[in-house]
């Protein structure tokens, strides 16, 4: 079993490897994975000038591809994870159909339960770090880890709403 030091060392060590941002949200993954625990695993990173938000990683492509952008729906996730910066947590799968319009397919991949986790920088939310498991997975316990990881990968979503 992996500590939260020894991942959290991992990560850091990522920052520094080429490759990146890739390599420091594929050490981001892992390592949640390792000390939080998780089925899917996405990085959703925000272009606030264009008002549009685009997923960037995913652990699982095929259902969950990177790359397109949609447009920013402010609704009380939104408001509360984005807005805010408070992480959110879905305990079962009438938390998830509440706030996530592809809960189907959610739950088609085994996960009933989401921690949420805005990436901040400066004040301002610029993503979130998305852990999706079974239902009752997550819990309150597990929000200040999951910030700490989620600090760690402010460069590389800097890097890529600098590159456009």
């Amino acid at each position: 079993m992996t500590t939260a030091t020894e991942a959290l060392a991992s990560v850091v060590a990522a920052t520094a490897a080429p490759g990146q941002p890739q390599a420091l949200f594929a050490a981001l993954d892992q390592a949640m994975g390792a000390t939080i625990g998780h089925k899917l695993f996405t990085i959703l990173v925000i272009h606030p000038g264009a008002k549009e938000s685009q997923r960037y990683y995913s652990n699982m492509p095929d259902a969950y591809p990177i790359g397109g952008r949609k447009p920013i729906n402010p609704t009380h996730w939104f408001n509360t994870v984005l807005g805010e910066g408070v992480p959110y947590i879905g305990y079962n799968y009438a938390d998830i159909s509440d706030v996530f319009f592809d809960h189907e397919l959610i739950r088609s991949l085994g996960c009933e339960s989401v921690l949420n986790v805005p990436v901040r920088w400066n004040g301002t939310s610029i993503g979130t770090i998305n852990l999706l498991h079974e239902r009752g997975w997550y819990g309150r316990g597990h929000v200040a880890l999951a910030q700490h990881f989620a600090a760690l990968a402010v460069p590389g979503l800097l890097k890529v709403i600098a590159e456009g």
